[in-house]
């Protein structure tokens, strides 16, 4: 049985790796030292200190799973080392010009967990995203938008 393996950038895999090692290191202790202290007071049916912290830790040991799983997972793709040519590829920053207004703009296309439109990062698996994989600097391209089908012009494509 083969694993599928889930895209994520060089950064992107960074970061889940320092949010697990924060569970394990700093949050699951904490956890664990906040039962232990709820133990002490008593009756565990009525302490709501101790049902919060038996809530938290499963929270925390789900996330643990969840993150151990996706960079098992993981196909770590470095940008910066990519020979695509020029193509539009995961991991690539696309500047985008719309035709129809002329607004500018800067996105990178990352995998599904480290999409965040506010960061100019979005998903592999996003209707611009996939209207863009392929395609070259100077294309246009047309994209299903919210706002109904917009044009874009491939200004530059870069692999940083």
């Amino acid at each position: 049985m083969s694993i599928n393996t889930i895209p994520i950038t060089k950064h992107g895999a960074e970061l889940l790796k320092e949010e697990l090692h924060r569970l394990k290191h700093v949050e699951r202790p904490a956890v664990i030292n906040s039962i232990s202290e709820a133990r002490a007071q008593g009756d565990l049916s009525e302490n709501a200190e101790y049902d919060a912290a038996k809530e938290k830790q499963g929270f925390i040991e789900g996330r643990i799973k969840e993150l151990e799983s996706k960079l098992a997972a993981a196909q770590i793709i470095d940008p910066a080392l990519l020979e695509v040519d020029g193509r539009v590829v995961f991991g690539a920053t696309v500047e985008l010009e719309d035709l129809n207004d002329g607004s500018k703009v800067i996105y990178q296309i990352v995998g599904d967990d480290e999409a965040d439109i506010d960061a100019n990062k979005i998903s592999i698996s996003s209707p611009i995203a996939r209207a863009l994989i392929g395609k070259e600097e100077g294309d246009v391209v047309k994209v299903q938008a919210p706002a109904g089908v917009r044009e874009v012009e491939i200004l530059a494509v870069k692999y940083i």
